[in-house]
């Protein structure tokens, strides 16, 4: 079974992620204009608020035995600066029954890296 990475990120860390994951062995990456709150529920300036803040989200489909590499290599390039901070995002991992590759109709059952075969 393969594992699904989604990553909810700050636009301006995503181009820096795509290219840690690149290097990394890791080029097959989805990105998505995206919007919404986390539990800060938005933020305040003056008085308006705003509930739908701009983020990207990454989604990639790996070998399990890379996910923990793959999250690392995620969560160390979102983080702003060494503590973090709220809005920073959210990372969603999950199996992967099935995929397939259309131009072919191949059921993919590994993908690989530049790391090698599972």
């Amino acid at each position: 079974m393969l594992t699904m990475i989604r990553a909810i990120v700050r636009p301006e860390k995503a181009d820096k992620i795509l290219a840690a994951l690149m290097d990394a062995g890791f080029p097959s990456v989805t990105k998505y204009a995206v919007a919404g709150r986390g539990k800060q529920r938005g933020i305040k300036i003056g008085d308006v608020t705003y509930d739908e803040i701009p983020k990207v989200m990454l989604m990639s489909v790996i070998n399990p035995a890379d996910k923990d590499f793959v999250l690392d290599t995620i969560m160390k390039t979102a983080k702003s600066g060494v503590k973090g901070a709220f809005g920073d995002g959210k990372i969603f991992v999950s199996d992967v029954e099935e995929a397939y590759t259309i131009s072919s109709g191949v059921k993919e059952t590994e993908f690989e890296s530049e790391r090698g075969p599972v």
